[in-house]
């Protein structure tokens, strides 16, 4: 059982960048988290105006005709409301797989710290 688990955990360190390119990969990691941050901005914009849309509708069409909405205005308040709740479930949905690669990158980057203290410890 311990091979296996020594097995994987060699695996996962493969896959980590070089101690030497910690800056780079420091960069990167920070570009990459900027470039999904200005997408959850972007990406929240949508629920946001699809609601918004939907009760300026109402309230338009209650204004103007001073008598109840009819099945065709409710069928498009109730589309657009549909559409924003979906839209608002994508955005949390990939809020929370950011949030998620935003502690991954954090842990990756203290592991390549620690090799490096590592590397550099042995080598004095």
């Amino acid at each position: 059982m311990e091979q296996r688990s020594d097995s994987m955990r060699e695996r996962l360190l493969v896959r980590l960048p070089q101690p030497e390119n910690l800056a780079a990969y420091r960069e990167e990691t920070a570009s990459l988290l900027a470039k999904h941050e200005k997408a959850l901005f972007w990406e929240r914009m949508l629920p946001s105006v699809v609601t918004f849309s939907a009760i300026v509708m109402i309230i338009i069409w209650w204004q103007k005709i001073a008598t109840t909405p009819t099945h065709f205005i409710w069928f498009w308040v109730g589309f657009l409301l549909l559409v924003g709740a979906i839209s608002d479930l994508r955005y949390r949905i990939y809020q929370s797989k950011v949030g998620l690669l935003k502690e991954v990158k954090q842990v990756q980057l203290q592991v390549l710290e620690l090799q490096a203290a590592l590397k550099k410890s042995e080598g004095q």
